[in-house]
């Protein structure tokens, strides 16, 4: 059950994913690290935060025990009653939030993107975008609670789906721009930003009647502060805060990376694509784990939790560790086949190659973030892991305010200190979410885990190995001489060789085996 919900959630996620990288090959190719670009992921990365926080399980970690504990102590009555009245003290907040913040940008850029001050029309150009897009935060604020009640019933399709719909109707945004001759021009940033709200609306929708096929038909009533919401808003604040870590550290990078020309544009690629294994394994995890292990914790079946958590880690370094090694040694034909063409130039792939080779040092560290919280947050513990937070942002302020002007100083590139200061912020909390675990013997590695971890590793090492040697023979075929096709096709390969050398050994090793690929499938 538990990998067969993996394997819907992550599926899913990794169409959206790809469709994002569709959607970012496009953008690329239109605006490359220029004026607009930079201008559209400031405005992008504020709304998208917030989807990210909400959307993408943190969310969930105040709104699911609190729903599934009425859903099964109570009764369907009482969890229908908690469910609208969230919603409704959400939706009111959430719009006098959003008209405050609209009101608010011309000053809140300031503190958003410093840098962009230098550059009038970049600055008024992320502020007119920032307005255009904010709606999308009341959008996906509720998209989040409604996905947090399909998924305490189960119901993990729909609400895994819904971000397919901001990658295909962005696709059509920058295709528009495009075809309107709008390419590096204020106007493709503006149908982008048109794009994002309407994306959100689109995904609410779904969402809404995804509900009403669950058989819950959830209704605005007059928002008042009960007793039930009380304790959402003490649990979610540090659940929010707690979950979306890694993404308010981007947000920070994104602030400094503002001092730089360009590179707002390099992070925001290079994030794009180590989000990729992030996101399929990453929020696979957090949005299954939390209500399985809330449900078991509260039949007093520690021994199943725990399981489970073994079994999610497992899962998680499974995937990511070998992701990791692949995009640390292959970054740069992975950028290049990808993004340069058209307003994308060499110099911006090997900026954007750097920074992904950091945030991919971190890559374990954020999937297993993951796997960690939910043992707080199904025990109503958000405070732990908020406090944990609070050391990782302050890590991640220090080292990427000295990590860029050190960087800069020795003459590389700075925005690749901000990135490497995030995978290390990333790799401390992940260290203290599971020493805390430890000592309270609500996490222990089983015998299998023991065993199988190293040879994941030793499968991942091996793995990179074969990509690194299989480098110079595709380097030609990767060239930006190439023609796509090509380019294309030796990518295909080179990743293909990756899987099928860490694939078969993770068979031969006995790590994995069919029966658990028959859990899937089944």
């Amino acid at each position: 059950m538990l990998y067969r919900a993996f394997a819907t959630v992550g599926g899913l996620t990794m169409v959206s994913r790809l469709l994002g990288f569709v959607r970012d090959i496009l953008i690329a190719a239109a605006l490359g690290s220029g004026v607009v670009a930079d201008a559209f992921f400031v405005a992008f990365r504020f709304p998208n935060l917030f989807r990210r926080l909400f959307g993408e399980g943190a969310f969930n970690a105040a709104f699911v025990p609190l729903f599934a504990r009425r859903l099964e102590g109570e009764g369907e009555g009482q969890a229908h009653r908690f469910a609208e009245e969230a919603m409704s003290v959400l939706a009111t907040t959430l719009i006098a939030f959003s008209i405050v913040m609209m009101a608010a940008m011309p000053w809140l850029m300031l503190i958003l993107a410093p840098g962009f001050s230098e550059d009038p029309a970049k600055y008024d150009l992320a502020v007119l975008l920032s307005q255009v897009t904010f709606p999308y935060l009341l959008c996906m604020s509720l998209v989040a609670l409604l996905s947090g009640v399909l998924n305490s019933l189960n119901r993990f399709w729909a609400a895994a789906a819904a971000p397919i719909l901001l990658n295909v109707i962005l696709i059509a945004a920058i295709s528009l721009a495009i075809w309107l001759g709008f390419a590096q021009r204020f106007g493709a940033g503006i149908i982008l930003a048109i794009g994002v709200t309407v994306a959100g609306v689109a995904q609410l929708l779904m969402l809404w009647f995804a509900v009403r096929r669950a058989g819950l038909k959830l209704s605005f009533r007059w928002p008042r502060y009960t007793p039930g919401v009380k304790r959402l808003v003490e649990l979610g604040i540090p659940g929010v805060l707690a979950g979306g870590i890694t993404q308010i550290n981007i947000v920070v990078g994104t602030i400094i990376a503002s001092l730089q020309a360009g590179a707002v544009s390099y992070l925001y690629y290079a994030d794009r694509l180590y989000q990729l294994p992030l996101g399929i394994v990453g929020v696979a995890i957090g949005v299954v784990l939390l209500p399985d292990l809330a449900r078991k914790l509260r039949a007093g079946d520690r021994e199943s939790a725990m399981d489970s958590q073994n079994r999610s880690l497992e899962f998680a370094l499974l995937l990511t560790l070998p992701a990791a090694v692949a995009l640390t040694i292959a970054a740069e034909p992975i950028v290049r086949v990808l993004f340069e063409r058209g307003a994308f130039t060499a110099a911006d792939t090997n900026a954007t190659s750097l920074a992904l080779s950091a945030f991919a040092i971190g890559l374990p560290a954020f999937v297993l973030i993951k796997v960690f919280q939910p043992a707080y947050f199904a025990r109503e513990d958000t405070k732990t892991p908020m406090r944990f937070a609070a050391v990782n942002m302050v890590v991640n302020v220090i080292g990427s305010l000295t990590l860029f002007y050190l960087f800069k100083e020795m003459g590389h590139p700075p925005h690749v200190g901000i990135a490497l200061a995030t995978s290390i912020a990333g790799w401390v909390n992940a260290l203290l979410l599971w020493a805390a675990l430890t000592r309270s013997r609500d996490f222990a590695i089983d015998r299998r885990l023991l065993r199988n971890l190293p040879l994941i590793l030793l499968s991942s090492l091996v793995m990179g190995a074969a990509i690194w040697f299989s480098l110079p023979l595709l380097a030609p075929y990767m060239a930006s001489a190439a023609a796509l096709p090509i380019q294309a096709a030796a990518l295909a390969a080179l990743v293909a060789l990756g899987g099928v050398v860490f694939f078969s050994l993770i068979f031969a090793t006995g790590v994995f085996s069919l029966s658990q690929l028959r859990q899937i499938r089944t």
